[in-house]
C-alpha cells in the first residue's frame, strides 16, 4: 500500500491500511489516521494532522508555513477530521500564533486550487469550488457552499448553509441560510432549495425567510431588525437564534 518511490520521514505516524503512491513526500512531526488515500506527488509537511478516511489527490500541499510574514517557525498545526476529499493542487497552510493552528473538519470536499490560509476554520459537509482562495483566519460553519474563484478576506466568517455565487469576493461576513451573489456580493434571498434538500421544516424556512425579510426588506437598521425579530419571537427557533447571535457578534458587519 505504500510505494517505494514515496518519501517518508521515519518519525512521521501512519496509520492502518493507508494507501501512499509515488513520488508523495511526508515530513516528520506529521500524523495520518486509518484508511487515507494519498495519491502520487502529494506533500505532507511538518506539523499535518490527518484523521481517517481521506482522500488526497495529486499535487495537494498540506502543512505549509504560512505565507504570512509575522510568522517565526512557532509550533503550528494544519488539522485536518475524517472523509475529506482534497483535489489536485490544493493547499492548506498551517497556523500561527494567532490561533496555532489551521482546521479542516469532516466529509468536505475542496475542489482543485483550493487555498486554505493560515488558522482558518472550516466545518464540516462544506463545498469548496475550483480555485477559491481563503485568506488567514476566515471561518466557514458547516454545509456551506462556496462556488469556483470566490475570494474570501481575512477574518470573515460565513455562515451554515449558505450558497455563494462562483466569482464573488467579499469582505463582511455571510450569515447563514442565504444565497449570496450579484456584483458587488449582496443577499439575493434564502438557500431555500438547498435547506428543503438537509430536511428544514417549512415552518422553520418560514421563519428563517420571515427574520431574513426584516433583516433585509425592512428599511430598518441592523440593530432594530434584530430586536423586531425577537419582538415577534422569531428568535425561539434555534436556527433564528443562530442568525441574530452570528449578526450580533460579526466584528466585520454582514454583506448588504
Amino acid at each position: 500500500m505504500i510505494s517505494s518511490l514515496a518519501s517518508i520521514h521515519p518519525e512521521a505516524k501512519i496509520g492502518e491500511n493507508v494507501e501512499i503512491g509515488p513520488f508523495v513526500f511526508i515530513d516528520k512531526n506529521v500524523i495520518i489516521g486509518d484508511n487515507n488515500k494519498i495519491m502520487p506527488n502529494a506533500t505532507i509537511l511538518y506539523g499535518s494532522r490527518i484523521g481517517n478516511g481521506n482522500t488526497i489527490f495529486p499535487g495537494a500541499v498540506i502543512g505549509a508555513i504560512p505565507q504570512d510574514l509575522k510568522f517565526r517557525g512557532e509550533e503550528t498545526t494544519a488539522e485536518i477530521g475524517d472523509n475529506n476529499t482534497i483535489r489536485e493542487n490544493v493547499t492548506i497552510n498551517r497556523g500561527t500564533a494567532a490561533k496555532g493552528r489551521t482546521v479542516v473538519g469532516n466529509s468536505n470536499l475542496l475542489m482543485e486550487g483550493v487555498h486554505v490560509a493560515h488558522d482558518a476554520i472550516i466545518g464540516n459537509g462544506c463545498i469548496i469550488g475550483n480555485s477559491t482562495k481563503m485568506a488567514g483566519e476566515i471561518i466557514i460553519d458547516d454545509n456551506a457552499i462556496v462556488s469556483a474563484n470566490v475570494l474570501m478576506h481575512q477574518f470573515c466568517h460565513v455562515g451554515s448553509h449558505v450558497m455563494i455565487q462562483g466569482g464573488s469576493r467579499f469582505s463582511k461576513d455571510i450569515p447563514p441560510y442565504i444565497i449570496a451573489g450579484r456584483e458587488p456580493i449582496s443577499y439575493a434571498g434564502i438557500n431555500i432549495i438547498g435547506l428543503r434538500r438537509r430536511g428544514f421544516s417549512n415552518e422553520t424556512i418560514d421563519s428563517i425567510h420571515n427574520t431574513y425579510r426584516l433583516i433585509y426588506q425592512s428599511g430598518l437598521n441592523i440593530s432594530d431588525a434584530l430586536a423586531k425579530v425577537e419582538e415577534e419571537g422569531l428568535s425561539k427557533t434555534p436556527e433564528v437564534e443562530y442568525i441574530v447571535n452570528f449578526i450580533r457578534t460579526s466584528e466585520r458587519g454582514i454583506i448588504k
